[in-house]
């Protein structure tokens, strides 16, 4: 099936864009006080991201080449880059260990504010991930509040509660307690990285 070359530069448009989007999402993962939607999106779906990327970004450039010998040499690079990723993703998998929500709990008072805490790992160690989300869905905001590894017996998290609508509390397995306070637009006024 030929696409008439008036509907080709539109087309090809379209597919930078949800390259773009899809790009975006990924990213957002590496913004603190990101929205929670597309943090979790990012996490959860990476590799199908990552393919949908690769995919929208070949057909964009496919589309909007007019003469075979480029679109040879570019199925060229773009089936090497293909081929290298596919080879590179179960590495990635298996480094960077998807999180799973452990558990979720409301700010004493509020009800536009949840403390969550995550299971994750990076390569064999065990992580422990605590956020915070502020707002409602889907403009729901996410910020780190600590990182603990389970695989040191000082350092991993035993207890994580709100002691007020504003101040989070951490213990680890030593007794020591870690305390973070929480600004009014949902910010941690510090964070803990014990991982």
């Amino acid at each position: 099936m030929r696409i008439h070359l008036r509907a080709r530069e539109p087309l090809a448009g379209l597919l930078l864009l949800l390259c773009a989007a899809c790009v975006a999402v990924i990213s957002t993962q590496a913004i603190d006080g990101g929205l929670a939607l597309t943090m979790r999106a990012g996490r959860d779906h990476a590799f199908l991201l990552s393919w949908l990327v690769l995919g929208t970004l070949t057909g964009a450039v496919l589309l909007g080449l007019r003469r075979g010998q480029l679109r040879a040499g570019l199925l060229l690079v773009l089936g090497l880059a293909s081929a290298l990723y596919l080879c590179a993703s179960p590495l990635v998998l298996l480094v960077g260990g998807g999180a799973e929500e452990e558990r979720r709990s409301p700010a004493p008072g509020r009800d536009d504010r949840v403390l969550v805490v995550e299971d994750g790992s990076i390569m064999i160690e065990p992580i422990r991930y605590v956020w915070v989300h502020q707002g409602a869905w889907p403009l729901e905001r996410r910020w780190a509040v600590a990182r603990f590894n389970g695989d040191t017996g000082e350092q991993e998290l035993r207890d994580v509660r709100w002691s007020g609508p504003r101040v989070i509390r951490m213990t680890t397995a030593d007794g020591t307690v870690h305390q973070v306070v929480i600004s009014p637009d949902g910010r941690p006024e510090r964070r803990i990285n014990l991982g």
